[in-house]
């Protein structure tokens, strides 16, 4: 029971460092939107893409595991008077439900983007982003550290363990703003890069009285991306992602390989295997045929962690659709790398 009651402790600590984390995904990007409003209409194949993400973490160590879910779309919008431009327009919706008192957190948001060419070369983005944040807790399945009694955990002993809530949720506004650059080397080489800023605002999120500070520091956000095109069969795709926000920050790096099965590159297997630093290595996998794109990962915990989950950390699944709306596609030539 000892040994329960210190990894209740250890799981609590790894909460609030999470939380300081906020919602996140290993596959960051199949989830555009959410990391850089930039990205919002940013696919110059195609006019819209509509995606749904799922990650499930540590549910071999907790009755109730982490879920995080997620949907987003965009479109591009293409005034006849831009000849060289385009908008973009998009949202996202995406919910996370942690740990048995279901704590979870539901924010929506809706992007807007501008896209301008740069030449014929490479393209220059700024987009923004406006949402609503919900936080909620169920109070009444908490336990608190006065109500051990040195064996195990009284449920009749005090409630709320002295601690001054308010209410149940807090409920509040965010903004995000993002640049992206993007450079087609050649037909064979790609090369992106992307920065923002979340809680640019400053939001304020608390469930209790006598918080010092409730203010959400901002979080800076870098990705960048390279693809280079070996043959008619393969093409490398390099990733590099990192955030941080106040004390807390989370890297990724890795690589995908795409192998065209078809020969037109309608039929498209991915390998990939990225490092999250300090806490998982991960290995990945996909599928596209056509526009659709599937693809599953799993977090193998690499930190301290991995004691108490057996290295048993998250799994998450990701799928992509893409199309095209407008007759005859839009007319700004924009390069892309392709099969």
């Amino acid at each position: 029971m000892k040994n329960r009651y210190y990894l209740l402790l250890f799981f609590a600590f790894w909460g609030c460092f999470t939380q300081a984390q906020e919602l996140h995904f290993s596959q960051y990007f199949n989830s555009p939107l959410l990391i850089n409003p930039a990205n919002t209409g940013f696919n110059p194949d195609y006019d819209y893409r509509l995606g749904a993400n799922y990650r499930n973490q540590w549910s071999n160590v907790l009755s109730t595991p982490y879920k995080t879910m997620g949907i987003w779309g965009d479109a591009q919008i293409n005034p006849k008077k831009l000849e060289s431009g385009w908008f973009g327009v998009g949202g996202t919706i995406i919910k996370d439900v942690a740990g048995s008192a279901s704590l979870s957190s539901t924010k929506g948001y809706a992007s807007m983007a501008y896209h301008q060419m740069l030449g014929y070369s490479s393209l220059l983005s700024l987009g923004f982003n406006v949402g609503a944040v919900n936080k909620k807790v169920e109070r009444n399945k908490l336990v608190y550290d006065n109500q051990w009694n040195g064996r195990f955990f009284d449920a009749n002993g005090p409630v709320d363990g002295g601690e001054t809530f308010v209410n149940n949720q807090v409920t509040y506004f965010d903004l995000q703003v993002g640049l992206n650059y993007a450079w087609f080397v050649s037909q064979s080489a790609y090369f992106n890069a992307g920065f923002s800023i979340l809680h640019l605002n400053k939001p304020k999120e608390t469930f209790f009285s006598n918080t010092v500070d409730p203010t959400i520091p901002p979080r800076y956000t870098l990705f960048i991306n390279g693809s280079y095109k070996l043959d008619d069969k393969w093409i490398l795709n390099g990733n590099f992602y990192v955030s941080k926000s106040a004390g807390a920050n989370e890297t990724i790096l890795g690589i995908n390989a795409n192998r065209d099965l078809s020969g037109e590159g309608l039929k498209v297997l991915i390998m990939g295997l990225y490092y999250r630093n300090k806490d998982a290595i991960i290995p990945m996998a996909g599928y596209q045929l056509n526009d659709l794109k599937f693809t599953i990962s799993y977090d193998v915990t690499t930190s301290n962690l991995g004691k108490f989950n057996g290295r048993q950390g998250a799994y998450e699944a990701s799928v992509v659709k893409s199309g095209i709306y407008l007759s005859g596609h839009r007319g700004i030539k924009c390069p892309t790398m392709k099969f």
